[in-house]
């Protein structure tokens, strides 16, 4: 099966033909049948139901064509495309017997202006509507790039245009507010040259790579026997300044294939700097929230630089249970379960799905895709919700298919999808428009970075249960596309909206989605580095902006008159540790002092070098504490936490050269202890 990719945005599904299928505005449809219709022995026995959902596409009930089946798969695949609708259909009748509550999501058009409002919002830009002089918006304004500035000046002046032309109210001129005196407004921008990974630019340095090696690189491609071919992602320039660089006179290809096969996707490789590698969890609350603000604008420039619309859908209420097990919103169903496990980051019912097939499931063919008894599962469902928090549910009983079924059927009641309502639009749009994989693994990447904290830990914790569904392929006879077409309508077919004809013809795009996820998910955890380079600017430039508010304070000026001997220290970010003055002395240059507050020596002045990494600084710890702390230490992970400064706290790569991260912030606390799961 092949997907072209045409200057419309074209999509050619080759394995489904509806008769007669309606025009899409911008998008031309085309159908072909490959192979005269034939069927397995081993396809679902719900296949004549499944074609019930083709009718969907077509205003004719005339019989369809068989699906065209290609004999290069194992047993268990059936055609190209029959299995994601053969899901369609189950996930519809599931809703029909009532088995799924139903779960209502509504819309409110969006007035003119007002999106770009809500995007300014979103940003954590609210100040250039409201007027105030916040703080945080101006150390943001004066972190972005060049693409980045002119998607926000875009957004606003079409925002300040609209409330002019309704009269609403006296708008604030751009010129009053960024100081400038052009007509065409313009915000002052940072430098786009390369800064290191998870650092500041220093003067006159160079990013220094490190030669590969097994620990060197995020590898995430191919499996062996694929060709070898590989494409290497650079984090240390935004995204969107990259296509910047491209000639103007560059086109994508008119009719690049989209193949299902899992050679046909490359081989990625993410090289650590001297900075390391950072996760999603390795950061604070605090600055992850940053993070987001800069990945909607970087995403918003990375489309514009494209010539691609950023579509997003505005979701006006969301209503769903506030207690139970299924169709929960996350946030609430995370606080209900954190009082049983408190800092748990997965719902503990998904959790417990995802070990029930990891530990008997995996091997069981079919799985994900055989359905499991329908009665089986709606009673198990309600039986859960009943006995799961009071621990007296069996769980042999339950089957494997049927513990997929609960599964899917977890994902699908949520109130609101796994990866948005806002932004659903966007992963589709970033396939249907953009060409190469790289572009589409870098759009993707910037919207996992968008999901909140309870979606994204969900998510990944769901691909990482998928991946291993994949790496089991020879017995569950389930390969990377087989999973992306089953999951693919559980994750973009959702409740509380009837699916149109174009998301319904977007089968193929959205297969291709969840492929790209779970083959790259190794990259998508990991925050890009220029994005913790502005988050660093933006820390620093709070910090000074603080500082110069409290020189206009006379109380403060006279307390630092008593206080002119002392040291200066930035506030104490949450998490730091407090430690006696005889350990707070200044520090020679290059030298930082550790502290380990739960090891029996919890303090060590350590000398820096060049080779110095954070691995080393926890080895040296853990020999001369390997006698005097306790078992349950000695039974942790710890890591060499970075507190302060222009971070608020990040968990250091244990590869990270500490001498160029001490640089890049020299008023930092060192701490170890044990990593957050």
């Amino acid at each position: 099966m092949t997907m072209e990719m045409k200057d419309s945005g074209s999509v050619v599904l080759t394995a489904y033909h509806p008769h007669s299928p309606a025009r899409i505005p911008g998008m031309e449809q085309s159908f072909v049948q490959d192979i005269p219709p034939s069927h397995s022995p081993t396809s679902r026995k719900s296949l004549p139901r499944c074609r019930r959902i083709n009718r969907m596409l077509s205003n004719d009930s005339a019989p369809l064509p068989a699906f065209s089946r290609s004999n290069s798969q194992a047993s268990m695949d059936s055609t190209s495309m029959e299995d994601f609708w053969c899901e369609v259909e189950s996930i519809k009748e599931s809703s029909e017997d009532g088995s799924e509550e139903a779960t209502v999501l509504e819309f409110k058009p969006a007035d003119e202006g007002e999106l770009e409002a809500e995007w300014l919002q979103d940003v954590g830009l609210s100040t250039l509507i409201s007027g105030a002089e916040e703080e945080d918006g101006q150390a943001l304004l004066s972190t972005l790039t060049r693409t980045q500035a002119a998607a926000v000046q875009k957004r606003y002046n079409t925002y300040t245009q609209t409330l002019r032309k309704k009269n609403k109210h006296t708008v604030r001129d751009v010129r009053d507010i960024f100081g400038t005196n052009d007509s065409s407004p313009t915000f002052e921008t940072v430098p786009v040259s390369p800064v290191p990974s998870n650092g500041i630019q220093l003067p006159g340095q160079k990013p220094v790579w490190k030669s590969v090696s097994s620990n060197s690189c995020l590898d995430c491609g191919q499996d062996k026997g694929s060709p070898s071919v590989t494409e290497e992602l650079s984090y240390e320039v935004s995204f969107s300044e990259s296509i910047m660089v491209l000639p103007k006179s560059q086109e994508w290809p008119k009719n690049q294939r989209f193949k299902k096969e899992d050679s046909a996707l490359p081989k990625f490789i993410v090289r650590k700097s001297r900075f390391g590698l950072t996760e999603v969890g390795d950061l604070s609350p605090e600055d992850m929230k940053k993070i987001r603000y800069l990945s909607l604008i970087e995403l918003t420039a990375f489309y514009d630089a494209l010539g691609v619309e950023l579509k997003r859908n505005r979701a006006e209420r969301v209503r769903g249970r506030e207690n139970g097990l299924f169709g929960v919103p996350l946030n609430i169903l995370l606080e209900n379960d954190q009082k049983k496990v408190p800092g748990i980051k997965v719902p503990l019912i998904f959790q417990k799905l995802l070990l029930k097939l990891e530990e008997t499931g995996l091997e069981t063919e079919g799985i994900l895709r055989v359905p499991g008894s329908a009665s089986r599962v709606k009673n198990l469902h309600q039986e859960l919700e009943a006995k799961f928090y009071e621990d007296t549910f069996d769980w042999d009983q339950v089957r494997n298919n049927d513990a997929a079924g609960l599964l899917k059927m977890f994902i699908r009641e949520l109130p609101s999808p796994l990866f948005t309502v806002e932004y659903l639009p966007a992963f589709i749009t970033l396939v249907e428009k953009i060409s190469k994989i790289k572009l589409q693994l870098q759009a993707l990447h910037l919207l996992i970075m968008l999901l909140p904290e309870a979606n994204r830990d969900t998510a990944k914790a769901f691909l990482q249960f998928l991946k291993k569904v994949v790496a089991n392929e020879g017995k569950n006879k389930m390969n990377l596309w087989n999973v992306s077409m089953i999951v693919a309508p559980n994750l973009f077919i959702y409740k509380g909206k009837r699916a149109n004809q174009q998301e319904m013809q977007a089968a193929a795009t959205t297969a291709h989605i969840v492929r790209l996820l779970i083959r790259y998910q190794d990259i998508l955890w990991t925050v890009p580095s220029f994005l913790i380079s502005q988050v660093r600017k933006m820390n620093e430039a709070a910090m000074n902006n603080s500082k110069r508010q409290l020189m206009f304070d006379k109380g403060v000026r006279k307390l630092l008159r008593r206080k002119t001997m002392e040291r200066e220290r930035p506030e104490r970010p949450e998490g730091a540790v407090t430690f006696p003055p005889y350990l707070q002395s200044d520090i020679p240059e290059g030298v930082i002092r550790v502290y380990a507050p739960l090891h029996s020596k919890v303090s060590m002045a350590i000398q820096l070098n060049s080779q110095t990494k954070a691995k080393d600084i926890l080895a040296r710890f853990h020999c001369e504490n390997s006698r005097g702390s306790s078992q349950n230490v000695r039974g942790q992970i710890q890591s060499l936490h970075e507190i302060g400064g222009n971070i608020g706290q990040h968990c250091l790569d244990p590869d990270a050269y500490m001498l160029d991260v001490y640089r890049a912030n020299p008023q930092a606390e060192w701490v170890i202890k044990p990593k957050a799961s």
